[in-house]
This record gives structure tokens, sequence and C-alpha cells, in this order.
């Protein structure tokens, strides 16, 4: 894996209005530290990712106060309007040669396990890959009102997870190219634009994404859970 030449994107420049908190919500507290520092660390820790490359509002206030800012692999660059700007201005700093992991600053409960799990299945698979899991629940579509239209087939449905891994260069023409975009809702999604397959492979079901007040809870227990775990073995 050394030969790898493997950077990490933490896209961080979102202001997460939804936790209802007077700061982006990436920089609540969680567990002793604040949820973007959870969520860089297995990043910084992993022995082949060369880069962390953190891409923030203009604005931000808070990233720089952070000791996971002085991290000699850490790099900040300034984001755009949306989260695939924020993340393209990221890739752009890397060397188009080799891989690249995208992560969502507001998932904490990352683990090592899944990275190696999404770096084996990435570049095995011709155009990257992708963290996700299985959908267990009734998946019903609704119209505006509210009201249900129809039951979905959750068949081979899944959510899709970060980090997502694609090699640079690609990702970057993906992003570029696409006709569309303001319907880039993930990393994937620009690939699937243009044309290219990418795998998706079972993640932990614990990397949540904090939007709601109610994620910080779980969050927290989860991130307790394993550490009680690691302290244990």
């Amino acid at each position: 894996m050394s030969r790898l030449s493997l950077n990490a994107v933490i896209a961080a420049a979102g202001i997460g209005k939804r936790v209802g908190a007077t700061i982006p919500k990436q920089y609540l507290p969680l567990s002793g530290k604040t949820i973007i520092e959870h969520s860089i660390e297995p990043f910084l820790n992993h022995p082949d990712i060369q880069k962390v490359i953190v891409s923030i509002a203009e604005n931000d206030l808070w990233f720089a106060q952070l000791p996971v800012a002085k991290n000699y692999k850490v790099k900040v660059v300034i984001g755009g309007k949306e989260r695939v700007d924020s993340v393209l201005c990221a890739l752009k700093v890397l060397p188009s040669e080799g891989y690249v992991l995208v992560h969502d600053a507001a998932r904490p409960c990352i683990t090592s396990t899944d990275i190696d799990k999404l770096i084996n299945a990435a570049v095995q698979s011709k155009h990257g890959a992708i963290l996700g899991t299985r959908v267990r629940d009734t998946m019903k579509r609704s119209d505006p009102a509210g009201h249900i239209t129809h039951t979905v087939c959750r068949q081979n449905l899944w959510h899709a997870l970060t980090p997502q891994m694609f090699e640079n260069k690609v990702l970057i023409n993906a992003i570029e190219s696409a006709e569309f975009p303001q319907q880039i809702t993930d990393e994937a999604s620009a690939m699937e634009m243009a044309g290219l397959t990418v795998a998706i492979i079972e993640g932990r079901s614990d990397n949540l994404k904090v939007t709601r007040e109610e994620d910080l809870i779980l969050a927290e227990l989860y991130l307790s859970s394993s550490t009680s775990i690691s302290t244990s073995k």
C-alpha cells in the first residue's frame, strides 16, 4: 500500500443549520473534542495517507484554533458555495495522479477498519468505491404535501456514506464535466454522471452524519463504546 499516492479531503465548509447551534456543527463539542477532530484523526493516523486537505468556509473562525490544524499532514483551503465546489477546491491542491478519499467533517465515527476496507476495494475497482449501508426499513415515497404515493423496493438500495475514494484526476474531470453540477450530492454522483461505474461496499452503520441534535447523542454513545472496546483489549 505504501507505493500508492493516497490523500484525503475533509469537506468542512458547511454551516449545519439543522442542528440548531450558533456555530457550524463540525465545531460542536463531542466526547472531549470537536466533531471535526474526531472526523479527521483516523485519516491523520493512517500510515498510508500523506496529506489531509480540509476545505473550510471563507469566514471560518474556528478551525485554526484547533490543535489538529497544526498537524504537519494538514493543509487548509477555502471552499466554495456548494459542497461540490469546496471538494473541488481541495482536489486541485493535490497531485492529479493518485487516489483521494473524500469524507464529511460531520461524520465523527469513521473507523480505521472501514478506511482500510474502502482503500482495498477502491484500488481493485475500475473507477473507485464508496462505503454504504443497506437499507433495512420499508421505504416510502411521498408527494410534496406529505402523502405516501408508493412503497419503494429496498432490494439493492443503499445509504451512501463517506469516505468515498477515487483517482483524483478522474474525479476532478467528472466534476468539471458535469452538465448539471447542482445535482452532484456526493462524489459518486459526479462519477455516475460521467458514465463511470462505482463500487459500493458495506460499511459500519455507526458511521452516521451529524445533522440533528439527536445525532450528537448517538455519536457520543458510539465513540464512548469504541473507546471502551479499544481500552479493554
